[in-house]
């Protein structure tokens, strides 16, 4: 095996999950494709965390509602092939049978041609709608040192939260894996610190012989849910080559003590919108603005934004808040909320503890409270939005902790008092 900065590195993107949960912001576009904080699409995250580490040949699984993230990654990802490098999405091809991918460790398997291909050392394997910051090169450099066969990120969690992960046990070294338990009842704490788990990412480092192997013999394992976490890394536990990376470990330039450590799976409706209000306190949980580390995309080519009208009442104004290109505040006042390119809140209106998504109108009077709005929304003169949840929830969908979510396209009219 080469050293890791002489090792060839393949990475694959997981970006074929439905989202489900989501709903509405996944009718019509894969889970990776969702916007996310103003600019950006939720693969744009792991995307830009291994372009940052130098991992330029990289390919993304895809399956369901892919149109939207192909374009995404067509026109925003296309790196200079004069290197080798790119990102390039491939689709369930059904190469292995007349069925779509089962299953994560399914998806490989059956793109294991692309291995053939490369012929690289090491596959990195991440998840596609995460928000972090990780330096895979790191997690590589520990899985070539280890000798380990499969490497997984784990992130130190209180044990507490156990039974919402996938819980990692170590040896008394710290590192190597001895058991692996889904989303455990009673679960053991770490030796360093038994008031803690490692819950596992998702993101994993795996020799490419080691891949090869596994993924081929899950897919004859009838009774096999063909899942990364749930089947392939116990496969590899019982033989000691399976090594736990500890992501609190990870140092990434520029970081600050308040954002160091931080992921989010933003797998739910609640946790897509506290990963939003993340963005924009004065000192951001999560920082977008680390340029040693940036979050890559490729904006729409808008003019800046514009807050226009300062009278008694009528003041275009955006307080602790994010606001994109091409928005427009003409007389409205917008607090703790993310704006995205194209919105336009007009004279009297309020949005408070909001996202809303590309080109969504906001009418005179009008009031959005708590909520996310999907694109090219239009909130009608004098209409309210979450001042009356359980109204709200008659029309739309209404997430555990009451944020009201208005699907793509759909024109909010005023309330009949109004």
């Amino acid at each position: 095996m080469r050293n890791a900065d002489q090792a060839k590195v393949f990475s694959i993107v997981l970006a074929g999950g439905a989202g489900t949960r989501l709903s509405p912001l996944t009718l019509d576009r894969a889970k990776p494709a969702v916007p996310f904080g103003g600019n950006y699409r939720l693969i744009d995250f792991a995307l830009s965390n291994l372009v940052n580490a130098g991992y330029r040949r990289i390919v993304v699984l895809t399956q369901y509602k892919s149109h939207s993230l192909d374009r995404h990654i067509a026109t925003t990802w296309r790196l200079s092939p004069l290197l080798g490098n790119y990102v390039t999405p491939v689709p369930a091809q059904m190469r292995r049978g007349p069925y779509w991918f089962q299953g994560s460790a399914d998806a490989i398997h059956q793109n294991l041609n692309l291995l053939r291909d490369e012929r690289p050392d090491i596959v990195v394997v991440l998840s596609a709608d995460h928000i972090y910051r990780l330096d895979p090169a790191q997690m590589v450099r520990q899985h070539i040192e280890s000798d380990a066969a499969v490497t997984v990120a784990g992130l130190r969690v209180p044990i507490e939260q156990a039974d919402q992960f996938g819980v990692i046990e170590t040896a008394a070294d710290g590192h190597t894996i001895t058991a692996f338990h889904e989303k455990p009842k009673h679960a053991v704490g770490l030796a360093d610190a038994p008031d803690q788990v490692y819950a596992s990412m998702g993101n994993y480092v795996f020799s490419t012989d080691t891949l090869t192997e596994v993924v081929s013999e899950d897919a004859e394992a009838e009774e096999s849910s063909h899942d990364m976490g749930a089947n392939i890394i116990p496969m590899l536990v019982g033989s000691g080559s399976a090594h736990v990376y500890d992501f609190n470990s990870n140092e990434i330039p520029g970081a600050t003590d308040r954002d160091r450590g931080y992921w989010r799976d933003v797998g739910s409706l609640d946790a897509f919108y506290d990963a939003h209000m993340d963005l924009i306190s004065v000192h951001p949980v999560f920082n977008l603005y680390n340029m040693e580390w940036p979050i890559l995309t490729l904006p729409e080519p808008l003019p800046p934004a514009k807050f226009v009208f300062e009278e008694k009442g009528r003041t275009g104004q955006a307080l602790d808040s994010m606001v994109c290109s091409g928005v427009i505040i003409s007389g409205g006042t917008v607090r703790r909320s993310v704006l995205s390119p194209r919105v336009h809140v007009d004279s009297h209106a309020e949005v408070d503890g909001s996202v809303l998504f590309s080109g969504v109108e906001i009418g005179h009077h009008a009031v959005v409270r708590d909520a996310i709005v999907d694109k090219d929304v239009v909130v009608e003169p004098g209409a309210e939005v979450g001042l009356d949840v359980d109204a709200d929830r008659e029309r739309f969908t209404v997430s555990d902790a009451g944020i009201v979510v208005i699907p793509k396209g759909v024109r909010v009219p005023a309330s009949p008092k109004a």
